[in-house]
C-alpha cells in the first residue's frame, strides 16, 4: 500500500495535525494542520505547507517572513493520524519571533507551575546540558538576539566559526601541556562550545556525532568479545 494511503484525514475537517521539529537540535517548533493538497505542496516544493483553519486557505511558511523551513523528512505515526516534519528552520519558527512557539512552561517535572519561558529551565542531569547548549545555539541562531556572541559567530560565518575552533584547539593544546587542569576544563568547554555552532551553521545534528560515537564503541565492543 502506498504511504499516503496510510494516512487517516479527519473525515469531517481533512486535516492532520503536522508537528514540525527542528531536524538539528531536535527541538519541537510548531503544531500546524495540513491536508491532502497542502501535504502534496509540501512533498512537492520542499517547503513546509499548511491548511490555516482561521483564514480557511492554504499558506507557505515563511512566505512572507522569509522563516522558511527546508524539508528533510516526513513521517507517520502508527495511527496513521499525526505528522512529523523533520525541518532545517530558517529565522524564529514562531509568530512571536522566538525560535519556538513551545516557549512557555506551564509545569515542570518538579511539579512546580506557572507559566514560565522556556529558557528558565535548568537541567539537573549534567550531561544533559549538550542537548540542552545545541538548542540554545540553535534559538540565537534562529533569532539573533542583538549583541548575544553566538549572533555574532552566525553573522560572520564559517570562516570566522573555523577560525575560534582552530583557536580554541591551541588553547586546549597549551592548558593540557601547561598540566593545568583548571585551565584545561575551562578551554576544553570553550572548544566544544564552538564546535556546536559550527555544527549549527554545517547543519549536522548534534545527534548524528553521539551515533558516530555509539557506532564505534559497538563495533569495538563486538571485536572484544
Amino acid at each position: 500500500m502506498n504511504a499516503l494511503q496510510q494516512l487517516k484525514f479527519d473525515p469531517v475537517s481533512g486535516l492532520l495535525p503536522a508537528i514540525v521539529q527542528d531536524a538539528q537540535s531536535k527541538q519541537v517548533l510548531m503544531l500546524a494542520y495540513m491536508n491532502q493538497e497542502s501535504l502534496d505542496k509540501t512533498v512537492e516544493t520542499g517547503t513546509t505547507w499548511f491548511w490555516s483553519r482561521s483564514r480557511q486557505a492554504l499558506w507557505n511558511k515563511g512566505e512572507t517572513s522569509g522563516h522558511v523551513q527546508q524539508v528533510v523528512s516526513i513521517s507517520y505515526d502508527c495511527d496513521g493520524d499525526t505528522l512529523l516534519v523533520l525541518v532545517n528552520q530558517t529565522g524564529p519558527a514562531c509568530h512571536e519571533g522566538t525560535y519556538s512557539c513551545f516557549s512557555h512552561l506551564l509545569t515542570n517535572q518538579d511539579g512546580n507551575s506557572g507559566v514560565q519561558n522556556h529558557s528558565d529551565i535548568r537541567y539537573s542531569d549534567v550531561y544533559g546540558i549538550l542537548p540542552e547548549l545545541a538548542e540554545l545555539i540553535a534559538e540565537r541562531d534562529a533569532e539573533r538576539p542583538e549583541g548575544a556572541y553566538t549572533t555574532y559567530l552566525f553573522e560572520k560565518g564559517l570562516d570566522k566559526i573555523l577560525k575560534k575552533v582552530g583557536e580554541e584547539t591551541t588553547e586546549v593544546v597549551i592548558a593540557a601541556k601547561n598540566q593545568d587542569n583548571q585551565e584545561l576544563r575551562y578551554e576544553v568547554s570553550d572548544l566544544i562550545y564552538h564546535l556546536l555552532v559550527l555544527l549549527r551553521h554545517s547543519k549536522l545534528p548534534l545527534t548524528d556525532v553521539l551515533q558516530e560515537l555509539r557506532n564505534r564503541h559497538d563495533r569495538q565492543s563486538a571485536k572484544q568479545k
